[in-house]
């Protein structure tokens, strides 16, 4: 009886450990540049994004490529002429969750820290996000800026004035447990 009682406990922690890791493959990452001569906004809906809130770890990737804009040609020069993303084809984040969470319902205001990779560049960021477990789900947000240049994106001198010197970054992605 008492080993009975041994294995069940056994089997409900790992049941509870396991609850606590959260993953999407359909996250969403956007960004948005903003001058007097120009708009630019592309969004990214393939986002791989994996939170564990027990090891209060977080990691997401993409593919640039999966970036679309509202003219293929912004498009095609991000790909070609700026992030390079034939030489360069992913960006990744990984980091700690810094803050009060638990796997338990409610808005967890939280720092995430870790590093960015972007451009073949990995650069230390901290940004400000706000986890939130209802139900079965873990929705996750965050916005912070990036600046092209530290990421040795370079912009031609011809468009300069068109692309904002910081970029607005957004991140959404709903999360489901890992069974």
């Amino acid at each position: 009886m008492k080993s009975m009682l041994i294995i069940t406990g056994i089997c409900l922690l790992s049941l509870c450990t396991q609850a606590q890791t959260y993953m999407t493959r359909n996250g969403e990452i956007s960004f948005f540049s903003k001058t007097p001569l120009e708009d630019i906004k592309a969004d990214n809906k393939q986002v791989y994004a994996a939170i564990d809130l027990s090891k209060k770890t977080i990691a997401f990737t993409l593919l640039l490529k999966s970036f679309l804009f509202e003219k293929q040609l912004m498009q095609d020069h991000f790909n070609e002429n700026y992030v390079e993303s034939d030489k360069f084809p992913k960006s990744a984040f990984t980091g700690v969750i810094e803050g009060n969470v638990a796997n338990t319902p409610g808005t967890y205001n939280v720092q995430v820290k870790g590093q960015l990779t972007l451009h073949g560049v990995t650069k230390p960021v901290t940004i400000p996000a706000t986890l939130e477990i209802t139900g079965n789900t873990l929705n996750s947000k965050a916005g912070f800026f990036i600046t092209p240049s530290d990421y040795n994106i370079q912009i031609p001198a011809l468009v300069r004035d068109k692309i904002a010197r910081q970029i607005t970054v957004q991140v959404t992605a709903v999360c489901t447990p890992v069974k």
